[in-house]
């Protein structure tokens, strides 16, 4: 195999980033990958791909994920060894996100590979089965990866030998000498996938929208006539047929009359939602979305596009039935939750999202932000542009707040960026906000709903009064973290909430730069809350 240089290769690979769409680069720094980070940073001085850098490569990694999923391309570049595996949880978001995600690494040349030279392993093939990697030992190689896969991340890693470093200071550059005319490198062509499938009058249907359903579901459940069940995070909570109470009237009469389901995007919150889809009784037909899952699980069917073939709407009764149903069961859950004498989770989703203008963004944090976010957020007008961001492809709380710094970074034309997050979340990517003097810096709003722990686990299976004894230590996790002298260590402006009127205050007067709200709130009896709200529910299907 022919070999080039280091500073050959790491130019040819900027020219290769620049040709396939990518117009962020990621960095973080390292010995090996010293003549990646010489290129990236004389092609941003002479406007080519925006360079940030980061110390962390697990915060760099879900940074470029966030400026990816706002439409932009980014790019993550690494030194070796761990360096590159500490990509791996953005990588694999991306891979069951359906997100074109590009990871550069450096690796030693193969005449060093397995001699036991220091901060080396086995980095081709690391990010499998789900990444390939194109392991590049010179230009030519590069030349030969001609297309970037659209839908998935893709891996270069680039065998630079020694020297590292450039004799003579780097010179801003656009045009890497002797490549001007090499092959275009795109994005890869969208398998179409299966012909459209015609929809007619007949089974009382729902349109459920997951996480990036888009806005093809919300135009079938307006032409059939069907209520729409869509996350916060599909793109699809719109119009006047979102229904804002699904999860709970799931769990009603009206929920069991429901006899077909077609399904957008990936749902991944409600486990009503999941009960529905695994019923016997109902016929699931799923149009497959993006990302490394199965076309459809078991016992439902993968179809085309649907298209709704009737004259007319369905049967406008049931319809009628579900928007009567979630007007007053919406008041209610409204009314009990304003009747708390304390702050609580929902209410500080709810103010977040009423903080949202026309234009803006808002990156939720996994557990239970996303899903107290799911009851309290009114559907919007179609058109506002309104953009709900979750990392919902594996559904971790890893790098939320980087996630949220890329995506307002990547969608500069917001007007307001907000983030949603708890308090166990934001811990996990604190490192996320050591951001150098340089570094390109978002106007952000970080919401931390803070219950001391892991509020989610109260709710489910193991916070039953039978496992009292051992939850704290096991699943509560309280961590009495000083979130304000955190901030104040990295320099991010913070302001400490009780209250509901504090909060809508705080959020109605953003100072601009990254900023954090930190919302207290509490763990005690959220799990008999979430009972009450059930019980709503119930009482008003009788």
């Amino acid at each position: 195999m022919s070999t080039d240089d280091a500073a050959s290769l790491a130019a040819g690979c900027v020219a290769w980033l620049q040709r396939a769409g990518v117009t962020d680069v990621v960095a973080a720094p390292g010995s090996r990958n010293a003549p990646l980070l010489f290129a990236l940073w004389a092609a941003a001085q002479a406007d080519g791909p925006r360079l940030h850098t980061r110390i962390d490569e697990r915060t760099a990694g879900f940074l470029a994920l966030g400026l990816t999923k706002v439409g932009a391309r980014a790019a993550v570049v690494t030194t070796s060894g761990t360096a590159v595996a500490n990509l791996h949880p953005a990588v694999l978001e991306a891979a069951h996100s359906g997100l074109d995600l590009v990871v550069v690494s450096a690796d030693r040349p193969a005449r060093l590979r397995g001699t036991g030279a220091n901060q080396t392993t086995d980095q081709v093939g690391i990010f499998s089965p789900f990444v390939a990697t194109h392991d590049l030992a010179s230009v030519a190689d590069l030349d030969a990866v001609t297309t970037a896969p659209a839908g998935a991340p893709a891996h270069l890693n680039l065998q630079l030998d020694a020297p590292l470093v450039p004799d003579v200071p780097v010179a801003p550059t656009g045009v890497v000498p002797g490549h001007k005319h090499l092959p275009t490198a795109c994005r890869g062509a969208v398998d179409p996938g299966p012909p459209p499938h015609d929809l007619r009058r007949g089974p009382r249907t729902v349109v459920v929208a997951g996480d990036d359903a888009g806005p093809q579901a919300r135009r079938l459940a307006e032409e059939a006539g069907w209520p729409l069940l869509a996350e916060p995070s599909s793109g699809a909570r719109t119009g006047d047929n979102a229904i804002r109470t699904y999860r709970l009237l799931l769990g009603t009469d009206l929920g069991a009359q429901v006899e077909r389901v077609v399904v957008h995007g990936r749902p991944t919150l409600s486990r009503p939602v999941t009960r529905l889809l695994e019923s016997p009784d109902v016929e699931v037909l799923v149009v497959p979305g993006r990302g490394v899952w199965p076309p459809a699980p078991p016992g439902s069917s993968a179809i085309g596009t649907p298209r709704w073939v009737g004259e007319e709407p369905d049967d406008p009764a049931w319809l009628d039935a579900w928007r009567e149903a979630d007007r007053d069961l919406a008041r209610r859950v409204d009314r009990l939750v304003a009747e708390e004498p304390a702050l609580t989770p929902y209410d500080v989703a709810a103010a977040t999202h009423a903080a949202l203008p026309a234009g803006g963004l808002l990156v939720v944090g996994a557990s239970s932000p996303v899903r107290d976010l799911d009851v309290m957020a009114r559907p919007t007008p179609v058109g506002s542009r309104r953009k709900v961001v979750a990392n919902r492809g594996l559904a971790g709380i890893d790098g939320t707040l980087s996630t949220a710094i890329g995506a307002a970074l990547g969608r500069p034309a917001s007007t307001r960026s907000l983030a949603l997050v708890g308090d166990l979340t934001f811990l996990h990517d604190q490192n996320a906000l050591v951001l150098g003097p340089d570094e390109p810096r978002p106007d952000l709003t970080i919401v931390v709903a803070n219950d001391d722990g892991g509020a989610i686990f109260s709710v489910l299976e193991q916070g039953a009064p039978a496992h009292a004894a051992s939850f704290e230590r096991l699943f509560g996790t309280p961590h009495g973290t000083d979130l304000a002298s955190l901030c104040a260590a990295v320099r991010v402006p913070h302001l400490r909430v009780t209250s509901r009127l504090e909060l809508e205050q705080a959020l109605a007067s953003p100072n601009g730069g990254i900023e954090v709200v930190e919302a207290v709130v509490s763990r005690a009896g959220r799990r008999e809350l979430d009972g009450r709200l059930r019980d709503l529910a119930a009482s008003g299907a009788r």
